[in-house]
């Protein structure tokens, strides 16, 4: 079975994205190496943590032109809470940063208006087809961790959003590009049928 590579940028829960895939028997290989993630069938992003360390550590280790790179030859790249926000264009955590500009938008702070962080189960709300999403339905709850949210420039790449005070989108796509703002590792049997579709995605 061909494996997923695991990007190694320093910064990300590694673990439970490494059993995450085990359980779907899923085989992974933790990288940052160009040759390596090549030849994987598909590239998953995980992180936790501020949005410009994160984008430091994948500029300085080259793998921002990697990761487009791969996306531009159509391989399926799946950004998982900060991995996901790092796809987008710009954030503006401790001042404007720039992402990996694979999906337009832009990443902004939750207003205050909720408790911030947004820590816990939330549901979904489907909002477009989405093969990520198959046997999903409007209110399975998942967990989320995070105070930053994704702004799509485009509707069209919002799948799922959630409720916090605002609709936060939860699960973005463009192409062969994805985004989950929760954890589906973290997210019980959702978390587990959403693992499933990503399996048969990836092989």
């Amino acid at each position: 079975m061909s494996r997923i590579a695991i990007i190694d940028y320093g910064v990300g829960n590694l673990y439970s994205v490494q059993k995450m895939l085990e359980c779907v028997e899923l085989e992974w290989v933790l990288t940052s190496d160009s040759t390596t993630i090549d030849s994987c069938c598909g590239i998953l992003l995980p992180g936790v943590g501020a949005f410009k360390k994160a984008s430091e550590q994948i500029t300085s280790r080259g793998l921002d032109e990697i990761l487009k790179l791969q996306a531009s030859k159509g391989k399926l790249i799946l950004g998982i809470c900060l991995g996901m926000q790092l796809l987008f264009d710009c954030s503006t955590e401790d001042g404007l940063s720039y992402g990996l500009g694979l999906i337009e938008g832009m990443v902004d702070l939750i207003p205050s208006k909720v408790k911030v962080p947004h820590v816990g189960w939330n549901s979904l709300d489907m909002t477009k087809e989405c093969k990520m999403l198959k046997n999903c339905k409007d209110g399975d709850y998942v967990y989320f961790v995070h105070s930053y949210y994704a702004k799509p420039q485009y509707k069209e790449a919002v799948k799922a959003v959630t409720e916090y005070g605002i609709k936060i989108p939860a699960v973005v796509s463009k192409d062969n590009v994805y985004g989950f703002q929760f954890h589906p590792e973290k997210s019980g049997s959702t978390g587990m049928n959403i693992m499933k579709n990503l399996k048969e995605m990836f092989i």
